[in-house]
């Protein structure tokens, strides 16, 4: 289940705000891919979404790819074992 879908549960209208919100800020990565902090797992950035969502991606040379969207209080990377 996507972050989207678990707030969609309780609260539609904020779920479809948080994803225009997402697909806005990350329709701008590709040009500039690097102006965002360096991520807590090596290879990865992150970008600060609304106050409470990080958008984790990785870029090279041909693309930029969103890896995941995180809940600000979530561990990323998850903890092992």
């Amino acid at each position: 289940m996507t972050i989207i879908d678990y707030i969609s549960d309780d609260n539609p209208d904020a779920a479809q705000r948080l994803k225009d919100e997402v697909e806005t800020k990350a329709a701008t990565l590709p040009q500039h891919p690097r102006l965002y902090r360096a991520g807590r797992v090596p290879g990865t950035r992150e970008m600060v979404v609304g106050s409470n969502y990080i958008l984790v991606y990785a870029e090279d040379a041909r693309a930029v790819t969103v890896l995941r969207v995180l809940h600000a209080a979530q561990q990323w990377p998850p903890a092992s074992g």
